[in-house]
C-alpha cells in the first residue's frame, strides 16, 4: 500500500518511520530545507533526534507529489491543529481515504476534526487516528496501540492493514467524535495535573484530577453526540493517564512551568514544540458551555492561562466547591 505522511514533526516522522518498514511511504515536509537536511542526513533532528530513518523512507516538500503517490492508499494528516482546515482544503475530490493525528479544537470555531471536514470536504473519507502515544517510542519501536475512527468502515479497515504491526496496534472504532473529543481534552487536563505535580500537591491530588477530568471529558462528549465507552478506550482513559502522568508530555510540562511560576510565553518560547492543550483550553470550555455542561477543571486552567488566577488560586477554587454525588 502507498502512504503519504502530510507534515513532518515527531509524530508524523515517527508514523511515517514504522508504515514505510512495510509499505511504501512518502514524508512531506512544508519546509523545503528541511526536506532536503531530512532526505539526506536520514535524521529529523528537530523532532526525533538520535532517530535514524530508514533508507526506504522518501521525504520531500512537493505537496502534489505526495498526494499523487498515495493515490489508492491513504493519507495521514500530521499536522497541528490549526494546519488542517488548510491542508484538507488542498485534497483533490478523488483523494483517497484520510487519517488525521491532531488533537483539538480548532481556534476560533472551537471545531473538531470531523466537523472541520465536514465544512472544508464534505464528500472526503475521512476519519482520525488517536491513543496514548509519544512520538519518540512510536520511532524506537516500543509497543503501542491507537484507534483508528470514522462512520467508514472501510477507511479504518484499511488503516488497520496500512499501520497494524508488530509494535503498533491498531484498534478500530464508528465513534469519531469520541475519540476526537477525548484527544482534544486530556490535553487541557495534562496542563492541571501538571500544575498541581507542580506544587506538590501529592498523589491523592493527582488521581482526583484525572478521575473527575475524565468525568468531564465524558459528559462534554456525550453532549456532542459521542458513545460513553469510548471514553473507558485507548483514547479516553488511556490517553489522559499518559499526557497527564507522562514525563514526555508537552502539555503536563506546561502545567509544570506554570506552578513555578513562569509566565505563559516564557514556557512556549522554551518548549520549543506545539502544546495543543494550550491553544485548546478556551475553545473545549466554550462549546461545554454552549451545551450547559459542567467542567471546573478544565475553566480553572482557562483561568490560569488567562491569567485571571494563579495556581495557588485555581486550586482554591476547586477544593472549595460544594460538595455533591459524584455521578
Amino acid at each position: 500500500m502507498n502512504l503519504s505522511v502530510l507534515g513532518a514533526g515527531a509524530w508524523g516522522t515517527a508514523l511515517a518511520l514504522q508504515a514505510s518498514e512495510r509499505h511504501a511511504v512518502r514524508l512531506w515536509a512544508r519546509d523545503a530545507e528541511q526536506a532536503q537536511a531530512m532526505q539526506r542526513e536520514r535524521r529529523n533532528e528537530r523532532y526525533l533526534p538520535g532517530v535514524a530513518l530508514p533508507d526506504a523512507l522518501r521525504i520531500d516538500s512537493d505537496f502534489d507529489t505526495a498526494l499523487e503517490h498515495a493515490r489508492g492508499g491513504l493519507v495521514i494528516v500530521a499536522t497541528p491543529m490549526s494546519g488542517l482546515a488548510e491542508t484538507l482544503k488542498r485534497l483533490p475530490a478523488d483523494a483517497p481515504g484520510v487519517l488525521w493525528l491532531c488533537k483539538g479544537f480548532q481556534k476560533g470555531t472551537g471545531w473538531l476534526g470531523h466537523e472541520i471536514a465536514r465544512a472544508v470536504c464534505p464528500q472526503a473519507r475521512v476519519g482520525v487516528l488517536s491513543g496514548p502515544s509519544f512520538a519518540i517510542e512510536v520511532a524506537r519501536g516500543r509497543p503501542t496501540a491507537l484507534v483508528a475512527a470514522s462512520t467508514d468502515t472501510a477507511l479504518c479497515d484499511e488503516a488497520v492493514a496500512a499501520l497494524h504491526s508488530d509494535n503498533l496496534r491498531i484498534y478500530t472504532s464508528s465513534d469519531p467524535v469520541g475519540v476526537e473529543v477525548g484527544g482534544a481534552v486530556k490535553n487541557v487536563l495534562a496542563i492541571a495535573t501538571g500544575i498541581a505535580d507542580g506544587m506538590q500537591l501529592g498523589l491523592n491530588a493527582r488521581a482526583a484530577l484525572v478521575t473527575r477530568g475524565l468525568a468531564e471529558m465524558t459528559r462534554l462528549g456525550m453532549a456532542l453526540g459521542a458513545q460513553a465507552e469510548t471514553f473507558m478506550g485507548l483514547s479516553g482513559l488511556g490517553d489522559l493517564v499518559l499526557t497527564a502522568t507522562g514525563d514526555l508530555s508537552r502539555n503536563r510540562k506546561v502545567g509544570l512551568l506554570l506552578a513555578e511560576g513562569q509566565s505563559l510565553a516564557q514556557i512556549l518560547r522554551e518548549l520549543g514544540h506545539v502544546a495543543e492543550g494550550v491553544y485548546s483550553a478556551a475553545m473545549v470550555l466554550r462549546r461545554a458551555q454552549s451545551r450547559s455542561v459542567e467542567m471546573p477543571i478544565t475553566e480553572a486552567v482557562v483561568a490560569v492561562l488567562e491569567g485571571a488566577a494563579t495556581p495557588k488560586q485555581a486550586v482554591e477554587r476547586l477544593m472549595g466547591r460544594e460538595a455533591r454525588p459524584e455521578h
